[in-house]
């Protein structure tokens, strides 16, 4: 199945008319034509089911007969995660856990990150084109890049997890991780957390856990605490 993406999409919507560049992959390269079907998502939960009316590499128009909201996940998974020096890590990331299954990604300015500044418009579409290819309705909320403070101050979910590499009492992730709950986890830099870092976390609630016996790069533990929630919730 091709699944499109679509934030407009309600409902009570009755027809859409796709973009050029859209119409051009639809009427060229997919060779659909009047009378076929396309599947498209508004990111939400909805899969809607559309007849093409017209199809020409400009402009293709369809009309909308029939929608279905898929459930959400049992849990919630927000993911905060340093950016990565090289920034074809964290896009790599990204896709990732979008197909493994996450809710929110915010990416945190950390005392020791070497990348401050991100391609929010890029990280977004690395989002949309995963969720269409693993086929989900539910696209990830992308969050703008904050302080590690500030992110600290805003959050109260069921739980609030650290992973880090300092040499400290550390909790197993497998071992701590609740069934069904909403879960925000921080992951830190190349160069870590640092330790004023690490202690206001702990001050704040968080419980520091390990991912494991080996150290593991950003994006690696990132993914590897996305496929965790999802595999105990599967």
């Amino acid at each position: 199945m091709q699944l499109f993406y679509n934030n407009t999409l309600s409902e009570i919507t009755s027809e859409i008319k796709f973009s050029r560049e859209e119409s051009k992959h639809i009427a060229k390269v997919l060779r659909k034509r009047e009378g076929d079907i396309l599947y498209i998502t508004n990111g939400k939960g909805t899969l809607f089911t559309a007849q093409i009316t017209f199809s020409n590499p400009t402009q293709c128009i369809a009309t909308i007969n029939n929608h279905d909201t898929q459930s959400s996940r049992p849990y919630t998974l927000h993911l905060a995660v340093a950016p990565t020096k090289m920034n074809d890590r964290y896009e790599w990331f990204l896709e990732k856990a979008t197909e493994i299954g996450i809710d929110q990604i915010t990416p945190i300015i950390c005392d020791h990150s070497e990348r401050k500044v991100i391609k929010i418009e890029r990280f977004e579409r690395i989002l949309q084109s995963a969720m269409k290819q693993s086929l989900q309705y539910y696209l990830p909320k992308l969050n703008p890049a904050i302080s590690f403070n500030s992110f600290i101050e805003q959050h109260n979910d069921d739980q609030l997890l650290i992973a880090h590499c300092e040499e400290t009492r550390k909790q197993s992730l497998k071992d701590i991780l609740k069934p069904q709950a909403s879960i925000t986890m921080l992951i830190g830099p190349e160069g870590d957390f640092s330790a004023k870092e690490i202690e206001i976390a702990l001050t704040t609630g968080y419980i520091p856990v390990t991912l494991g016996e080996t150290r593991l790069r950003t994006e690696t533990a990132a993914i590897v605490a996305a496929h965790s929630v999802a595999f105990l919730n599967s």
